[in-house]
């Protein structure tokens, strides 16, 4: 339950203030700090709403805006082209079909779930590296990136949170 009144569903405050949110936080985090010698992990920031929007309410738009955020991530990190963007649309799938059973589950519960749409995600950009590079990514770089982005869980609850009652046609 919210603590706070239901807002309405509108796409701008649902899909593009976190998209904006997302990509600003990517090139601010982007910094090359280094600590010990070695660079923090960039977490992938996109999967917050990801799992958020495919929760919220599915929508035509989402996969959309999805689809744009992984290939700002492509375009920013200088990968291949669409293999963000794919493996994000691989999580959102994953959380989409499994949205009844989400629903009315605990914060803990609902974590977990997000791990594991973020694993699905991560191990689906692994394999599209392998894929496309005939080489296997470094799995402690990518362990760590799980990591630093399973750490978002907050953000994403927060999102659920502030609009899932929004649409009145699912109350």
């Amino acid at each position: 339950m919210s603590l706070q009144a239901a807002r309405p569903l509108n796409p701008w405050r649902w899909l593009g203030v976190p998209l904006l949110l997302c990509i600003g936080a990517t090139i601010l985090l982007s910094a090359p700090i280094r600590i010990f010698g070695q660079q923090l992990p960039e977490p992938v920031f996109p999967m917050a709403p990801v799992f958020a929007w495919a929760l919220i309410r599915p929508s035509i738009i989402a996969p959309f805006a999805i689809l744009a955020m992984g290939l700002f991530l492509d375009f920013f990190w200088g990968g291949p082209m669409g293999l963000w963007g794919l493996s994000l649309l691989t999580g959102y799938a994953v959380v989409l079909s499994g949205r009844s059973m989400l629903t009315g589950q605990s914060r803990l519960m609902m974590w977990i779930w997000y791990v594991g749409a973020c694993a699905v995600t991560m191990l689906a950009g692994f394999l599209f590296i392998m894929l496309d590079a005939k080489s296997t990514p470094n799995l402690i770089a990518v362990f760590w990136q799980l990591l630093a982005t399973a750490i978002l869980y907050p953000f994403a609850h927060r999102l659920v949170d502030r609009f899932e009652d929004a649409d009145v046609r699912f109350r």
